[in-house]
């Protein structure tokens, strides 16, 4: 076994921990339903059913997939958190720990999956997107930056769900955990202007985290980016990510 190990790297038991959290995904139906379904569903009902009751000044399929795309990240992270609890609470690292696997490789498998599940959700709201009228302004370029939004946003919310499935007690807790972050963007500028909306409920919407990353993907979508916009989006994906790896490892550490 020591021979074995010496030529194992962290890497290679991340990319082991990887796998093996792919099939979890691909063998559960309901975690593919709510990570890449579930928002094709919340799509169709708002564009189909409520679009037409908003006036935006635009096509209404234009105004929300920057929104839908925030939404199809944050939808899968209650199967991230009740994963990481899963782990944690049945004996599965223990036994990791007698194989001698890389406590760091565990946490990393987790974050990846989930940032994979990220754009494999976000790829389809953007094909069924098109296939309802969507008609962006981007060009190479800006599509870039959505796809580097998307992934930062991805991995920063993965760090962060991780750290919350860690700190629950149960999966049943850990799940519920994730409920602020599904939720909020329904609490933000993704399908109605924030202009519009009531004294309180506008100030919070502004300045919650996941409004200037919308409006930072509303922006490049529209092949005109806001440069306030997107240090916003930036510095909140880059402030959730330090501090869910923080308070993962250091939770991580403390529990194991």
């Amino acid at each position: 076994m020591s021979t074995l190990r010496t030529h194992r790297t962290p890497l290679t038991d991340s990319m082991i921990m990887l796998r093996r959290n792919l099939k979890h995904t691909v063998r559960n139906p309901v975690t593919v339903f709510q990570s890449v379904l579930f928002p094709i569903v919340i799509m169709l009902m708002f564009v189909k059913v409520l679009g037409g009751g908003f006036a935006v000044g635009e096509a209404y399929i234009d105004y929300v997939t920057p929104g839908l795309l925030v939404m199809a990240v944050s939808y899968g992270l209650g199967s991230t958190a009740a994963a990481v609890n899963s782990d944690m609470t049945t004996g599965v690292i223990n036994r990791f720990k007698v194989m001698d696997v890389s406590r760091g490789a565990v946490l990393t498998g987790h974050v990846v999956i989930t940032a994979l599940r990220c754009l494999v959700a976000c790829a389809a709201i953007v094909g069924v997107a098109f296939a309802m009228g969507f008609d962006p302004g981007a060009s190479a370029l800006d599509w870039l930056g959505v796809l580097g939004l998307v992934l930062l946003l991805a991995f920063a919310a993965g760090w962060l769900t991780v750290a919350l499935g860690l700190a629950a007690k149960t999966v049943e807790s850990a799940g519920m955990a994730a409920v602020p972050l599904v939720m909020l963007p329904f609490l933000s500028s993704a399908f109605v202007p924030a202009h519009t909306m009531g004294t309180g409920v506008r100030q919070f919407v502004e300045y919650q985290p996941f409004t200037p990353i919308i409006e930072t993907l509303r922006g490049l979508l529209a092949g005109d980016p806001s440069g306030g916009d997107a240090a916003a989006a930036v510095a909140w994906c880059v402030g959730f990510t330090v501090v869910g790896y923080v308070w993962a490892v250091a939770t991580f550490k403390k529990r194991a």
